[in-house]
């Protein structure tokens, strides 16, 4: 038997579009309510923006692309407000399986692309 559930506001409508910035005090109570310790997060490297506190990256990406974000610029990360450096961030996602753009894990293979993307977070974490 399937059990029919309500996201109750934590599914499309608590995502956010982050283009001027957003505090890791944000990011650490968006984590608490979710998943704990951790947010998701949808990067497009080519826009310099991220979507953020989705339940799936998948969610994240089509809110990017519907205002206008082009999928392959897209990237699903997984941020941990309470740590730093290197932990900070997670290159972990569905979303980045990506044979076309020679990208054969869920993790991401360029370095090159790694540093883009952690270059937007960094713009947009504040504090």
């Amino acid at each position: 038997m399937c059990v029919r559930w309500s996201r109750q506001g934590r599914g499309r409508d608590a995502m956010k579009i982050v283009r001027d910035g957003i505090s890791a005090v944000e990011l650490k109570q968006m984590a608490e309510m979710k998943f704990g310790n951790m947010v998701k997060a949808v990067v497009d490297v080519d826009g310099q923006i991220m979507a953020v506190d989705g339940e799936l990256h998948a969610d994240e990406e089509a809110l990017l692309l519907e205002s206008g974000s082009r999928q392959e610029c897209l990237w699903g990360i997984n941020i941990y407000p309470e740590l730093t450096g290197q932990d900070f961030v997670e290159f972990d996602s569905m979303i980045n399986l990506r044979p076309s753009q020679h990208n054969l894990s869920r993790g991401i293979d360029d370095p090159g692309r790694r540093e883009e993307i952690l270059r937007v977070v960094e713009k947009l974490v504040t504090g």
